[in-house]
């Protein structure tokens, strides 16, 4: 195992009667690294947090700490710590009780309790005057802190994360992504965090690991997911993308209602089309411009306005070809496009700003 390297899992499988939920999974977590797993329901995260923490048996496979075997320890005797998605506090403690409950349990003297206490609620930027509130009378902004002062009272080696902000409202959520960000900067730890937001994902990871039924369909980091996604799956998981199925011959490329410019730049896209015998050509709708003449870009297509809709300081646009394809186009305020619905429109890209995502045509 690499030295930097601090959990790895080998070949994990986990089989719910006749459901495989994991497939023999490997992975590779840093120490010190803010490591997100997304996907849809089902898709497998849950079960493997729940195995990392030790919730659930394996039923194959090898998961280690460093150079140690943990997936037979108990969960109470792993270096690890979770935060739940429920949070799980103590409603009839305090907050300082709440925070020092795993240093109790650890038998450690309650002076030292309370100053670790005291110096947690300041690292999560909570008032001294906190410790003796009532759990209850706190915020859901102020539960989430609670709960986090509580999971590194246990001074982990990794903190997994389930979850734990979905049930907030959208600006709490935002706030607290951008405040976990800098806990994770600030404490040096090792997070692990599920989420099915991706959002959440792309705001704080270093690397996210996209699931898709059981197994990591690509593990990079948020700006090479987002622009060279592996698989049609990704690329419409990582947001609003348009996909053509397209085909190359003679260094030409076929793609229905696509008209495309014979130059350098396409026939290299040609060339790595061709070699995959097919594939689907992904183009992000910010790329994608309203034209005058067909000749302005390397890739051209006409369609119907079929919709407008603004997005506080983006306008989304939605435009619906010949063919029945609805592609959509995004804009700042300030560049938006002055047609109206219905209107015939002329769409285009460079070759620079698409991807090929190889054997995905029809």
């Amino acid at each position: 195992m690499p030295a930097n390297t601090i959990l790895r899992l080998d070949g994990v499988r986990k089989v719910f009667g006749r459901f495989t939920a994991l497939h023999g999974i490997d992975l590779e977590i840093e120490e010190g690294e803010f490591f997100t797993i997304v996907g849809p329901s089902g898709s497998g995260k849950s079960t493997i947090i729940r195995l990392l923490v030790g919730m659930d048996e394996l039923t194959g496979g090898k998961i280690w700490l460093r150079d140690k075997r943990i997936d037979e320890t108990p969960a109470n005797l792993r270096p690890t710590c979770m935060v739940f998605q429920s949070l799980a506090l103590f409603p009839h403690m305090s907050v300082g009780q709440n925070i020092e409950f795993p240093l109790k349990l650890r038998k450690v003297d309650p002076a030292a309790r309370k100053t670790r206490a005291v110096e947690l609620l300041e690292l999560l930027h909570l008032p001294a005057s906190y410790y003796d509130k009532r759990v209850g009378e706190c915020s859901g902004g102020e539960k989430q802190r609670v709960a986090l002062a509580r999971a590194l009272a246990f001074d982990p080696e990794i903190l997994f994360f389930d979850e734990p902000l979905s049930a907030l409202d959208y600006r709490l959520r935002k706030s607290l992504e951008k405040e976990l960000k800098d806990l994770h900067a600030r404490t040096g730890k090792t997070f692990v965090y599920i989420t099915h937001s991706l959002e959440e994902a792309m705001v704080m990871s270093d690397r996210i690991a996209i699931m898709k039924e059981g197994r990591f369909e690509q593990i990079s980091t948020a700006d090479e997911i987002y622009s060279q996604p592996v698989s049609r799956f990704v690329a419409e998981f990582m947001g609003e993308v348009n996909l053509f199925d397209v085909s190359a011959t003679s260094g030409r490329i076929d793609g229905e209602g696509l008209s495309v410019a014979q130059n350098g730049a396409t026939a290299a896209l040609a060339e790595r089309i061709g070699q995959a015998g097919g594939a689907t050509l992904m183009i992000r709708p910010e790329y994608v411009q309203f034209l005058r003449d067909e000749g302005s870009a390397d890739f051209t297509v006409e369609g119907t306005l079929h919709g407008i809709y603004a997005l506080g300081s983006r306008i989304h646009y939605e435009v619906k070809t010949a063919a029945g394809q609805i592609l959509t186009v995004e804009k700042l305020r300030e560049d938006r496009h002055d047609g109206a619905q219905g209107d015939t429109v002329l769409l285009g890209w460079g070759a620079a700003s698409a991807h090929v995502i190889a054997g995905q045509a029809a």
